[in-house]
């Protein structure tokens, strides 16, 4: 595949996505270890397992199998988690990419709930969709894992069905044993509704953020 994957700086209000680089390392490692109970089925590395964490997506990245970001709030300049995207495909043509998946993602604990996923997925859908032009893009997650499965619907992505046995289980005490991976997706087609709806929802985060920083 012709196609170079690398992902740009991409800022929104509430969050920015910053290429992963070693210099992340202090900031994930103080993200990795607030109130680990809430990544359930996530895997995350622990606050020593970081630097090796780093090293391991930079080399997928050298591969060109993924384009990893920190994840930095705005509000704090906090390193607050990670996402990417990764398993660029090209059907049609080497030279264009067709479709991509968007993973890797978690957040500290101080982070959920804030709006910084959401924004965080508006960023990277708009970049794949409107400047790379890709005719899909997967969001995938243990078959388990509810909180996940919701966070991902309500960016507008579609629920396409349980793959069996799909791929490694990151639950704590399952190594060595497979998962079902839920898969959702959302088309070329289907951007336009799902940008609106979620370019709203930000919006809205974002003002109530500004309100209560200048109260």
């Amino acid at each position: 595949m012709s196609f170079k994957l690398e992902g740009p700086l991409l800022e929104g209000a509430l969050v920015r996505l910053e290429p992963l680089e070693r210099r992340h390392a202090p900031g994930l490692a103080a993200a990795a270890e607030e109130d680990r109970e809430t990544y359930a089925y996530t895997w995350v590395p622990r606050a020593d397992e970081v630097p090796g964490y780093i090293d391991a997506q930079l080399g997928r990245a050298a591969d060109g199998k993924l384009a990893p970001y920190a994840q930095i709030a705005r509000a704090t300049g906090r390193v607050v988690g990670t996402t990417s995207y990764w398993e660029p495909r090209s059907w049609l043509s080497e030279d264009r990419l067709d479709a991509i998946e968007i993973g890797f993602s978690w957040l500290a604990r101080s982070a959920q709930g804030t709006g910084v996923n959401a924004e965080s997925k508006y960023l990277l859908l708009r970049h794949a969709f409107e400047t790379w032009g890709v005719s899909r893009v997967d969001l995938k997650t243990d078959a388990r894992n509810a909180r996940s499965r919701a966070a991902i619907e309500s960016v507008g992505a579609r629920f396409e069905g349980v793959l069996r046995n799909w791929s490694r289980s990151w639950a704590p005490g399952e190594d060595g044993r497979l998962r079902d991976s839920a898969i959702f997706s959302i088309t070329a087609e289907e951007w336009p509704r799902v940008r609106g709806r979620l370019a709203e929802r930000v919006a809205a985060r974002a003002a109530r953020s500004t309100a209560r920083r200048a109260g």
